[in-house]
């Protein structure tokens, strides 16, 4: 489990550090690591429907914020929880970009242990940092 739950960084919201060798993995790790604040067991999301989109920013920080707020957008929009299953980078001039590919199911609450629901992805202490061994976040969501 390429993350770790924070107690005492934001007491009324989740937080969590999730890390990766590529800049990829740890963008697979959040995306997870804030799934499994809702669904206790991730394993249960079968892959039924699948979901492509692009994202940019001009701050990686901000394109993990989006990645995450994507998420969560399906979730309440239309009851899907997606995992991440691929992300590829591409470095521009002046901003970053990602292709995500994610899949899942619509929320079932007799298969599905649901938790908690996330309501959004806050900027309060978000940082995407380089490591010596790759890259790490910081995330805080508002449950």
């Amino acid at each position: 489990m390429p993350y770790r739950y924070l107690e005492d960084l934001a007491p009324a919201d989740a937080a969590f550090e999730a890390w990766g060798e590529t800049l990829e993995e740890m963008l697979l790790s959040a995306s997870d690591a804030t799934l499994n604040i809702m669904v206790g067991d991730l394993q249960a999301i079968r892959p039924c429907h699948c979901r492509q989109f692009r994202l940019e920013e001009a701050e990686i920080d901000l394109l993990l914020f989006q990645l995450l707020q994507e998420l969560i957008y399906y979730k309440d929009a239309e009851q899907l929880l997606l995992r991440v299953r691929s992300v590829q980078m591409l470095r521009g001039d002046s901003s970053w970009s990602a292709l995500v590919e994610a899949a899942g199911e619509t929320i079932d609450p007799e298969r599905h242990d649901l938790i908690v629901d996330i309501k959004a992805v806050t900027l309060y202490r978000l940082q995407v940092r380089q490591i010596p061994d790759g890259w790490e976040a910081t995330v805080v969501v508002d449950v």
